[in-house]
């Protein structure tokens, strides 16, 4: 089984017996992972802009990838985001990157973390289809359990239809 695949299991059974077992509603972050901390996030839509601080690290934290309903194909427009993602890791190898499938609410639990694995991989095969090493991608799918946009219309579902790229240092 690849780590990714057996991280993400773990982490999710440690999650749902934490939740099972003591009503605890703390997220998959607390688990302690150096990957999986969060910090207050940057969401960004669109291709990297040149953010360096002075020691020449990118300052961007996160960048949205969107999907299509039930697709897993990259647009023009997930291409050029993910060029630009690709040449920001090729830049600092210092840099690793979380790519955390997201799904609608329509659909399975299960279809919807199967789903958003997919589009993780999709993703993670692209960047390493543009140089950058698989030991620095990591997938993970939240299927629709970390919704962008709580609502229940077409607006809110395409919202939710994303892959979150997460830049950390390693």
């Amino acid at each position: 089984m690849p780590d990714s695949r057996r991280d993400f299991l773990l982490r999710f059974a440690a999650t749902a017996l934490a939740a099972a077992g003591a009503g605890c509603d703390s997220p998959v972050e607390g688990v302690g992972d150096p990957l999986s901390r969060r910090e207050q996030p940057l969401v960004v839509y669109g291709p990297p802009p040149d953010h360096w601080d002075k020691a020449g690290r990118t300052s961007l934290r996160e960048i949205e990838v969107p999907f299509g309903s039930g697709r897993l194909d990259l647009d023009a427009k997930a291409r050029a985001i993910l060029d630009g993602v690709a040449e920001v890791l090729g830049r600092d190898t210092r840099m690793s990157a979380v790519l955390e499938g997201h799904c609608d609410e329509r659909g399975s639990r299960e279809y919807n973390l199967a789903l958003g694995e997919r589009r993780a991989r999709a993703v993670r095969h692209y960047l390493m289809d543009r140089g950058v090493a698989e030991g620095r991608l990591l997938a993970v799918s939240y299927g629709e359990e970390r919704p962008r946009d709580p609502g229940h219309g077409e607006a809110a579902w395409a919202a939710n239809r994303r892959v979150v790229v997460r830049l950390e240092p390693n």
